[in-house]
């Protein structure tokens, strides 16, 4: 399972700053999210997640120069949310240097734009889904009824989307559930956030996840990166 490292982007810089020896007051922090993304690729990931929080508010990317400087410092793919939908929106990421996108969960019920958005990304696509059954239930779906995350997941893949990211909020992810949907599921599934510890990065890999994306853990050091990527393995 993979360990990927997310850095949330205000203003061209990360929101958090990153200081892997504060414990030991070694080191030297950064907010810079270039320096951050080579720290990480350096240590072993094989992925960067970047969200784009200006872009998140916009509707579309904002922080495209930042980007472009992780891209050149990385040689990992950098997958980027927050303003993603749309198919020209994709194409500005990718022209900056992304590789892969995650549109929200809203794009379900935009499905004419999400065919648009897979005729740009393709398999490099993910949906973000939030799989608390009170918050399925409270969005605004333009439908007669909110849809289970099960048939919602199903459908996206009956539309070609092969990732979906699950975002947990502050939530511990349900590991019996989230196996079973591994299991039936045609697509990569990926966890971001909740209550997260080493043990359940364990509990996330015996489930066949296929990545957890963890920021802030993991840029204030409350999980070693270097433990993080044993647990999964």
């Amino acid at each position: 399972m993979q360990v990927v490292p997310s850095i949330d982007v205000e203003h061209g810089r990360s929101r958090i700053v990153h200081w892997p020896g504060a414990a030991s007051g070694e080191g030297t922090p950064s907010d810079r999210p270039d320096r951050i993304a080579e720290r990480f690729v350096a240590a072993g990931a094989t992925l960067i997640h970047v969200v784009d929080m200006d872009g998140a508010r916009a509707g579309r990317p904002t922080n495209l120069e930042a980007i472009g400087r992780i891209a050149s410092r990385v040689a990992v793919p950098l997958q980027l949310s927050g303003g993603m939908e749309g198919a020209d929106n994709i194409r500005l990421a990718f022209a900056a240097g992304a590789t892969r996108v995650v549109v929200s969960m809203a794009m379900a019920d935009r499905q004419d734009a999400l065919r648009e958005c897979l005729a740009v990304a393709g398999d490099w696509l993910a949906v973000g889904l939030d799989p608390r059954p009170e918050r399925i239930a409270a969005y605004p779906w333009h439908r007669p009824a909110p849809p289970s995350l099960i048939d919602l997941a199903g459908e996206l893949v009956d539309l070609g989307v092969r990732r979906l990211v699950l975002s947990h909020g502050g939530a511990r992810p349900d590991l019996s559930f989230l196996a079973e949907m591994a299991r039936t599921i045609r697509a990569e599934l990926f966890v971001a956030g909740g209550s997260v510890d080493l043990d359940a990065i364990r509990g996330l890999r015996d489930a066949s996840i296929a990545g957890i994306i963890l920021g802030e853990p993991l840029l204030s050091g409350a999980i070693d990166f270097a433990k993080a990527l044993e647990a999964a393995a």
